[in-house]
């Protein structure tokens, strides 16, 4: 397997996901009501999954190597844009749990900016893996060697073997805080 192949396999789920809310955004608009729960897991697995372990091993691993490489102006340009859609899906994510909260304290018109955020997340992300799969990833490939790709999956591996760990430490360390 090749260092991309995780992180697409990481995108079907991603794609399920992504799936699995919009039929929940039919059911809040047409109750006019919504889970705050339902918010609660899709963010969890949108800061855990999709950001923390897909994307950190993008920007950690992928990204790191390739910084290191002689990247023509086109595709470097694609991974300044691809980091800079990361950090507009962690503002979505944000600005989601922020009208979750207020929904959840009595503010029913909050209610528009979750359906706004979910709505905003089911159209962003197919279009961002779109661009990985389609035109980044193979792109980037051309930059390593298959010794460099082979350690770039070890590296992948490894990045998720540690990764329940440091999510239920930093669980922990919340409640520690309070």
């Amino acid at each position: 397997m090749q260092a991309r192949g995780p992180l697409m396999i990481e995108h079907r789920l991603i794609e399920r996901m992504l799936s699995v809310i919009k039929g929940a955004l039919a059911k809040i608009e047409s109750r006019h009501k919504v889970d705050p729960v339902f918010v609660d897991i899709t963010v969890d697995f949108i800061r855990v999954y999709a950001d923390q372990t897909h994307h950190g091993k993008e920007e950690d691993i992928l990204f790191r190597e390739l910084n290191n490489k002689p990247l023509n102006a086109k595709d470097r340009k694609i991974m300044k844009e691809l980091i800079e859609e990361h950090v507009f899906g962690r503002q979505t994510t944000k600005a989601l749990v922020d009208a979750n909260t207020r929904y959840r304290n009595g503010d029913d018109t909050a209610l528009s900016e979750i359906v706004a955020k979910l709505q905003t997340l089911t159209e962003f992300y197919p279009k961002h893996i779109e661009k990985e799969d389609k035109v980044f990833f193979p792109s980037s490939r051309s930059y390593f060697t298959d010794e460099e790709d082979q350690a770039m999956l070890a590296d992948f591996w490894e990045f998720d073997r540690k990764m329940i760990h440091e999510k239920y430490k930093s669980v922990v360390e919340g409640f520690e805080g309070r």
